[in-house]
């Protein structure tokens, strides 16, 4: 795990007028994972990497680089998974892993085999933002052929997956689009 120097800033800062993510906040978590990173006995205060990927900073100005800080996020999230996949195992054995990837992908392929426009919950009120529902069927399509046809894919393509803005039931409830797409990503990271 990469160590910044004492005194030595981890990040660019964005200008001074201009709002990055709060240092102290990033720094802080910084130092916990770090900590838990090189702990002997690391399950005292655990840090997993959904615990990271769940991590959000408060906008300060002249704070840090939030395209920076991501990315180290990112990272960090990748070796905690891999971790925890090592974790589970040489105290289980690969069949226990085999199994927990299984029964995820199973879990998610349910839903990745609804039909288009049907995949997500619509949202109930009228003005509520939402996702434009073609965006994200795309996505689903990709991860489809992810799951069952070995289409290469990156874990960072669903990390940064942006999708249009839509309005009430015109779009996908943004919160269950989020939390599907997290089990996504905590899936692949613990494959790859």
């Amino acid at each position: 795990m990469d160590v910044a120097r004492p005194g030595s800033s981890p990040f660019a800062r964005v200008g001074r007028r201009e709002f990055g993510y709060n240092t102290r906040q990033v720094d802080r978590f910084l130092t916990k994972a770090r900590a838990h990173y090189n702990a002997e006995d690391p399950d005292g205060d655990a840090i997993t990497s959904r615990d990271v990927r769940a991590t959000a900073f408060d906008p300060a100005k002249g704070g840090y680089e939030p395209q920076a800080v991501d990315a180290a996020l990112d990272r960090l999230e990748d070796v905690f998974a891999q971790r925890e996949r090592d974790h589970l195992i040489s105290t289980k054995g690969e069949d226990a892993w085999l199994r927990e990837i299984g029964r995820t992908a199973a879990v998610l392929r349910n839903r990745l085999h609804r039909p288009p426009g049907e995949r997500f919950r619509r949202p109930t009120k009228r003005n509520s933002p939402s996702y434009d529902i073609e965006d994200v069927d795309r996505l689903c399509d990709q991860l489809l052929q992810y799951l069952e046809d070995d289409l290469p894919m990156s874990v960072d393509v669903v990390r940064r997956a942006v999708f249009r803005e839509a309005r009430g039931a015109d779009g996908y409830e943004e919160n269950q689009v989020d939390g599907f797409l997290d089990r996504v990503v905590e899936l692949m990271a613990g494959i790859d």
